[in-house]
């Protein structure tokens, strides 16, 4: 046993010998624990270095795959921010693999259960024999020439997935590879992937979580996985057997990553760097609060309780030296060792809260993100929110980030359910939320356009319930958003309704249709596109089973549904005009790549009163393109009850071709109609017309009408160079 040195902090393998390294400025004295294969302890070391309240010590002969944990002797004074206990075995926060998916128990509280607040007792009892432990691990991988996709902003589609809940009932996976990273790795996979066209895969959190107390009294799980308690360690609940056994899933992993870039996707990782699992005061102790709870928490003006602009409990200090090191620490770590291409932060407004507890696009994280040669050049995208004051931060991240448009979620489900007063709200989403982001310099790429995520209702379930039936979940169905901005278009649930099942086939349609035909970035939530249900249930996150697995039997019976969706984002990636990368007044004078212009129904360019009547609800946008080359686009939305014939703009003198109408599951990617010129004196697809494809909208514009169904909309392309050669 020697002192070692203080960096790097964690347990590294080198020189034949483990290097340990813990910050606690609190500590009296750490210990490094220590265990067999078996999980018994087999050796106690204290650290003998001390440096920049860093403990640290190098132990010779130890080898990789070591499992260890820490205790850590100091004071346990609450009313101080003081919660050492050395009879609890830690996680170390650098740990790089768990031996095994941590789970609550009883155990791993300071105090004795069961009594009341002020009359807690700090517990003796030594937890070492069933605590979480850590994994020394000394990662060999041959990455060979994997490169990073890279893809543009403007190119990009990202792709929300559960990286169990993806394959877990996938049969055209081999079963030992189900619901782990190496099944998601999988042809089968990696192909519906590609053949949907998408190009981020945005997963759920995979770094190691924890499922608390309450969940497994319940006999549920945290499925979503929004409990972090080591942010360096992939959850090892997703490796195969002989993976976890080996190295905890790392290995895994980074096949998995490779092999989505070998497809050109890139993997986003959602993290969750805003809390940890040890909840509140009275939670439990697995790590940070046992090891320097002061310098890793908010904790509130009376010291003893933490500060919860998160809602779980405790909030993370970014605003404090050791826990922003720590935060940075592990994001260059997932770049640079596991090669992921971004991260999508949970509940983002809380990292930006400065030390003052207000927040600030100068506040510590966004400064240190900005600076930093590794992290200021992948995808950062924010979840804008948080509960604390002032948490709602849409449009106020810095420059280079996205942000996820909640605004854009509820303004777009609005218009399509019917909503008085939607109209403007949804044209503003349509067009990339400039109102929001144009004033402060930020793209139309920045906002992240969302209509279902994974949490809330499914798409499938957002057009066919209008409450939330979360029964399963074991909190009275008092759990989950009450206010889901749906419609169940006439029948809660299950229904053989045919005109109920078609408009809900339509609704879908326009949903997506707005989705991918936006301004901005869109997302879309993996399993929207096989028709998945969780049956009424918004809020899965404990729901490791059926509710919350991709339904693979069900999606052969929607194949039209996902050519769709195919074929939209086809569609978009052909047209640049609905993925602009500039506003339409462009700060530095250029000339706009898109102007958007909007009519009523009968052709004429919006008014003051009809923007601010709460009852129109059908409307017309032209996105207008600069480039002779690039085609134009005309969109018309119904949103009403009512079949509604709109006349076409008078001064759009393009001629249009039919891409799209969602009375139909096709999308018609191709220029040549292979339909005759359609003449102008009427609908150009009233019901009953015998044609099998698109109609052309040739000739003179002025005067011609189409006629949209109730609840629908239709997309038409301007006949340019490109349409000509049979390019979209």
């Amino acid at each position: 046993m020697s002192e070692g040195r203080s960096l790097p902090l964690g347990a590294v393998y080198e020189n034949r010998g483990i290097n340990f390294a813990v910050h606690s400025r609190i500590a009296e004295r750490v210990e490094v624990c220590l265990f067999d294969a078996d999980g018994r302890e087999t050796a106690r070391i204290a650290l003998p270095g001390f440096t920049d309240d860093i403990w640290h010590g190098f132990v010779h002969g130890l080898r990789p795959g070591q499992r260890y944990g820490l205790r850590v002797h100091g004071p346990y004074e609450p009313t101080a921010g003081l919660r050492c206990n050395p009879a609890l075995l830690l996680l170390d926060p650098y740990a790089r693999a768990l031996a095994a998916p941590v789970k609550g128990a009883p155990d791993q509280f300071a105090y004795v259960l069961g009594a009341p607040e002020e009359d807690l007792q700090l517990t003796d009892r030594d937890n070492g024999h069933s605590a979480p432990q850590c994994r020394v691990v000394r990662s060999q991988f041959d990455w060979g020439d994997d490169k990073p996709p890279r893809v543009s902003a403007a190119e990009t589609v990202f792709y929300e997935v559960h990286v169990k809940g993806f394959t877990q009932a996938m049969d055209a996976v081999p079963e030992a590879l189900r619901g782990t990273y190496a099944g998601l790795a999988s042809a089968p996979a990696i192909g519906h992937l590609l053949r949907l066209g998408v190009t981020s895969v945005e997963l759920l959190p995979v770094q190691a979580f924890m499922d608390d107390l309450r969940l497994v009294e319940q006999g549920l799980s945290n499925y979503w996985g929004y409990n972090t308690i080591a942010f360096f360690a992939p959850e090892p609940r997703y490796a195969t057997r002989a993976s976890q056994a080996q190295d905890g899933g790392v290995d895994e992993f980074k096949a998995m990553v490779k092999a989505l870039h070998e497809a050109g996707l890139e993997v986003i990782l959602d993290v969750v760097y805003n809390h940890t699992g040890e909840g509140n005061h009275l939670g439990p102790t697995l790590s940070l609060k046992g090891i320097d709870h002061a310098a890793y928490y908010r904790l509130a003006d009376d010291v003893r309780y933490c500060s919860d602009v998160t809602g779980t409990g405790n909030t993370l200090d970014t605003s404090s030296p050791p826990a922003l090191r720590l935060v940075l620490d592990s994001l260059r770590y997932w770049v640079q060792e596991m090669h992921v291409d971004g991260f999508r932060f949970d509940l983002a407004s809380a990292l930006g809260r400065d030390a003052a507890g207000d927040f600030s696009w100068r506040s510590p994280f966004f400064a240190a993100i900005a600076q930093d040669p590794v992290l200021s050049r992948v995808k950062l995208i924010a979840e804008p929110w948080d509960l604390g004051h002032n948490g709602y931060q849409l449009g106020g991240f810095p420059a280079g980030w996205m942000e996820w448009n909640g605004r854009y979620r509820d303004t777009v489900r609005d218009y399509w359910a019917n909503a008085d007063g939607s109209l403007s709200g949804f044209a503003a989403s349509l067009c990339g939320s400039a109102d929001l982001l144009e004033p402060r310099r930020r793209r139309p790429t920045a906002s992240v356009n969302l209509v279902t995520v994974h949490d809330g209702f499914t798409l499938a379930d957002l057009v066919s319930y209008n409450h939330k039936h979360n029964e399963a979940n074991g909190e009275d169905n008092r759990d989950g958003e009450n206010h889901n901005r749906g419609w169940n278009c006439g029948a809660e649930g299950d229904t053989d309704d045919p005109a109920i099942l078609a408009l809900r086939e339509r609704q879908v349609c326009n949903l997506l249709a707005t989705l991918f035909l936006s301004h901005g970035t869109p997302l879309l939530l993996g399993g929207d596109e096989l028709g998945r249900t969780q049956r009424g249930n918004n809020n899965g996150y404990c729901q490791d089973n059926e509710i919350s697995w991709f339904d693979w039997e069900r999606a052969a019976r929607h194949q039209p549904l996902q050519d769709f969706v195919r074929d939209l984002i086809a569609l978009r990636c052909h047209l640049p005009v609905v993925r602009p990368i500039a506003w339409q007044r462009h700060p530095a004078g250029t000339t706009a790549q898109v102007t958007v212009h909007w009519y009523s129904v009968w052709g004429l360019a919006m008014n003051v009163d009809e923007w601010n009547d709460p009852a129109v609800r059908c409307v017309a946008a032209w996105m207008q393109s600069a480039s002779p080359t690039d085609a134009s686009v005309l969109l018309l939305f119904n949103s009403s009850a009512d079949e509604v014939t709109f006349t076409l703009p008078t001064d759009a003198t393009e001629n249009w071709v039919l891409r799209l109408d969602t009375r139909d599951w096709q999308v018609w990617l191709t220029g040549d109609s292979p339909f005759e010129a359609t003449p102008t004196d009427g609908a150009a697809n009233a019901e009953g017309d015998d044609a099998e494809g698109p109609p052309a909208v040739e000739g003179e514009i002025e005067g011609r009408t189409y006629t949209l169904l109730a609840h629908s909309m239709a997309m038409f392309t301007s006949q340019g160079p490109r349409a000509q050669e049979g390019q979209p």
